[in-house]
């Protein structure tokens, strides 16, 4: 039987667009495809760089850069716990399932994943999407290089890169030489002096990544790691054999009742010797509606007063990188200080840095300050034309893109956008929870399965 007599004329095909092929792309499409045997459907994923898995998140090329969780809680499939770990036994790596896979390596599961489910409705398409225009028979998906039609859409396009890196009034940091304005072009960090002083703005997981890079490759190499805060992540400890129970507030909440709640439950907990990170992991599965639960003005509270306290411990660093960081801080090649950029001085190949009461000349300035939220600052085409469209808009605290908690979409006025869909990271306003692979994986079996449905009862209609 030819795939035209399989599946009909090509008009009859129901096609969803799945917009970006990192990993929230791609546990959509494998929903997809895995919860629909409709021959008529068409998953088409929409990924510039035509290479699916990767992402900001999993796009490294350097062995060292780790999950920061550990691989018994990364399958990509939630009612198999284990897949991840029979697929790492199966090609040679490590199946430990307290370990911290490479990133890399998840980008080759992923891949793996979605080539073990792909059939003949599988498309990947290579080039940008510039716009997804709405029309009265679903969407118009408009790309660097073509034009088609879509039936539904799921937005998947992941973080942002860093915003742009500014000083403390505010001013920007001049293009040059030594600004190295994407932590992720590793081939600038490799190329710098032997034995360079670098400046990294940020000291998050991505700032981390950063600097094993900079220092294991060059071992005269000196980093200066600053952020507001001057916090690192805190590293994961082996596994303890207590779990703990967090318990959390009923009826109306506030950011300052959660945070006294939890401080409560570290001290309840370090009587019975159990520790703080067991009760943070006990608050993961209520995260999500202690979130919904704050009125507006308490998550701004939670934002300005309590973020990076709950970032640095929720996020963590796996135990080898955690070691490495503080084998470099014993050395005296890293150096991390809370303060802010005040000044930046261009010495042409170089420039000289100033940052409270210290001055550093400097080989090069890293922007690791962590990805843009504010999609009314992006740079990306696809955003900006649904922005300016009213497709879409910024949820109410610019953390990504407004929609309800199931995934859809709302637009300029507030409302529901109908067969268009989000998942992953541009969530993080409506689910705080949004980042990591079980929250994702998640995301994508509902609203795979909305999209199921609906498109099952269009063809029936037809």
């Amino acid at each position: 039987m030819t795939l035209t007599e399989h599946r009909g004329p090509v008009a009859e095909r129901t096609r969803v667009a799945v917009i970006g092929g990192g990993a929230s792309g791609v546990l959509t499409a494998i929903n997809l495809l895995v919860r629909s045997d409709d021959p008529a459907l068409e998953v088409v994923i929409h990924e510039a760089s035509g290479i699916v898995g990767r992402g900001i998140a999993y796009g490294t090329n350097d062995q060292r850069h780790l999950l920061n969780v550990r691989a018994r809680h990364m399958s990509a499939f939630p009612d198999s716990p284990s897949d991840l770990l029979d697929w790492a036994l199966r090609t040679g790596r490590s199946s430990d399932p307290q370990g911290f896979l490479p990133r890399a390596d998840y980008a080759i599961y992923l891949q793996d994943r979605l080539a073990d489910v792909a059939d003949d409705r599988l498309r990947v398409r290579a080039g940008r999407v510039l716009d997804v225009v709405p029309s009265a028979a679903g969407f118009e998906i408009v790309t660097e290089r073509s034009r088609s039609h879509a039936d539904a859409v799921v937005l998947c396009h992941g973080n942002q890169p860093p915003r742009p890196l500014t000083l403390a009034d505010g001013a920007p940091v001049p293009e040059a030489p030594w600004h190295v304005a994407n932590p992720w072009e590793l081939a600038r960090l490799r190329a710098l002096p032997a034995e360079a002083h670098v400046v990294v703005v940020g000291t998050g997981l991505t700032a981390v990544d950063t600097v094993i890079t900079l220092l294991e490759d060059g071992p005269e190499r000196e980093v200066t790691m600053l952020s507001r805060h001057g916090l690192l992540p805190k590293p994961h400890v082996g596994q303890a054999h207590t779990a703990w129970v967090t318990k959390v507030p009923e009826g109306p909440v506030t950011a300052d009742a959660i945070a006294a709640a939890v401080t409560e439950e570290c001290q309840a907990a370090a009587e019975r010797g159990v520790g703080w990170r067991a009760v943070v992991d006990g608050l993961r599965p209520a995260t999500q509606d202690l979130w919904r639960r704050l009125p507006h003005a308490e998550r701004e509270r939670f934002l300005q007063v309590y973020a990076r306290d709950w970032e640095v411990r929720r996020h963590r660093m796996a135990p080898d990188v955690a070691l490495r960081l503080q084998r470099y801080r014993y050395e005296g090649r890293l150096h991390v200080r809370p303060g802010t950029l005040e000044g930046v001085t261009d010495l042409g190949e170089r420039c000289r840095v100033t940052a409270g009461a210290e001055t550093h000349d400097a080989d090069a300035v890293v922007n690791c300050t962590g990805p843009l939220s504010d999609v009314r600052r992006s740079a990306d085409p696809l955003i900006q034309a649904l922005l300016a469209r009213g497709t879409v808009a910024p949820d109410p605290l610019a953390l990504g893109l407004d929609a309800t908690p199931e995934g859809q979409v709302l637009d300029a006025a507030g409302l529901p956008v109908p067969d268009l869909h989000l998942v992953g990271p541009p969530r993080k306003g409506t689910l705080w929870e949004s980042t990591a692979i079980p929250e994702i994986r998640a995301q994508a079996a509902q609203v795979a399965a909305t999209v199921v449905q609906r498109t099952s009862r269009r063809t029936i209609a037809n």
